[in-house]
């Protein structure tokens, strides 16, 4: 049986490090102190820049690899597209989700670790997240959004975007579809056909990002998985997945502080025919223009079905944006 994390969407993992900051002395404590959202863990602002006639193709290449490209040119693969800067509404929208192959992002990731992911709630309703502290067996991993030319499973997937690293521990590959209306998973494979390989696509693709994002914003899709997984060919299995927008705050991670909304996922997987059922649960928080900062994936369970806004303290693995 394919066992894999949750396959929530790391399209926006971009590097954010080359950055650089013209003053020695603090600027900002949050990101909302910021015109670009973010403030780095010197407490300096992320610049935010805008390109000119002359100098735009090089102000736009430092964007994406900067992970703050337009998503809409992003994953139309053209059109005007722009810079994007957060403006801190609250709202993720389509052109604040980058969503492209070529990105890559340092992330630190810890497995089978404890962690307050409840946060500390504000007067305002706001929640303050900290997970800016180092975790036991904390180690850096280069995280990529690869396009699917040359790959050997790209014939199968002709409209898919990018496909991308699903669990630092297993070597399974998502691969992506970005959309007018979000982010679509259409199948799951291995690097190469080396066994066990695994091949599986998903009827209906499914939805892992729905845009717009704002408290309150849910979103559901179930899909039957067939293919070959774990070397098994024929496997059937249905994967349903139910995301609420559930709160939002700041957010500390170890390269700096973002405004953010949490995405509460929960994956619930049933064996066919056999009924066998496992559920996963996902905290995604999204930051504008930077897509997700931070991904907390709970153990697996063959338990009933999570509840999404419940705060699970075993972390199976955390992801968090890194310089």
């Amino acid at each position: 049986m394919l066992h894999r994390t949750i396959a929530i969407s790391i399209a926006s993992l971009a590097v954010f490090a080359g950055w650089a900051c013209s003053s020695s002395s603090p600027q900002c404590q949050v990101g909302a102190d910021c015109a670009s959202g973010a403030c780095d863990s010197s407490g300096h602002c992320v610049p935010v820049t805008t390109g000119g006639d002359d100098s735009g193709s090089s102000t736009l290449e430092a964007s994406v690899e900067a992970g703050v490209e337009s998503s809409t040119e992003a994953s139309s693969g053209g059109g005007e597209g722009g810079i994007c800067q957060p403006n801190n509404d609250g709202v993720v929208t389509l052109a604040e989700l980058p969503m492209a192959a070529g990105l890559h992002a340092n992330f630190l990731i810890a497995e089978n670790v404890t962690m307050n992911t409840a946060g500390t709630a504000e007067p305002d309703g706001t929640i303050d997240w900290d997970f800016s502290a180092a975790l036991s067996g904390d180690h850096t991993v280069i995280i990529t959004t690869d396009a699917l030319t040359g790959q050997w499973f790209a014939s199968q997937f002709t409209s898919a975007t990018y496909t991308s690293k699903l669990s630092d521990t297993e070597t399974f590959l998502g691969v992506y579809q970005g959309t007018t209306s979000g982010l679509l998973l259409q199948g799951v494979v291995t690097p190469t056909t080396t066994s066990p390989e695994t091949d599986v696509s998903y009827t209906p693709p499914a939805e892992i990002i729905d845009v717009p994002l704002q408290v309150g914003t849910t979103w559901t899709s179930t899909s039957t998985v067939k293919g070959t997984a774990d070397g098994i060919p024929d496997s059937t299995y249905t994967e349903k997945y139910a995301s609420v927008v559930d709160a939002k705050g700041t957010l500390k991670v170890p390269y700096g502080t973002f405004q953010v909304l949490r995405v509460q996922t929960t994956l619930t997987r049933t064996v066919v025919p056999l009924t066998d059922i496992e559920t996963t649960q996902t905290m995604t928080f999204v930051a504008e223009c930077f897509g997700p900062v931070a991904r907390l994936t709970s153990q697996t369970t063959t338990a009933p079905e999570a509840v999404p806004g419940n705060a699970f303290t075993s972390v199976a693995e955390a992801w968090r944006l890194s310089p």
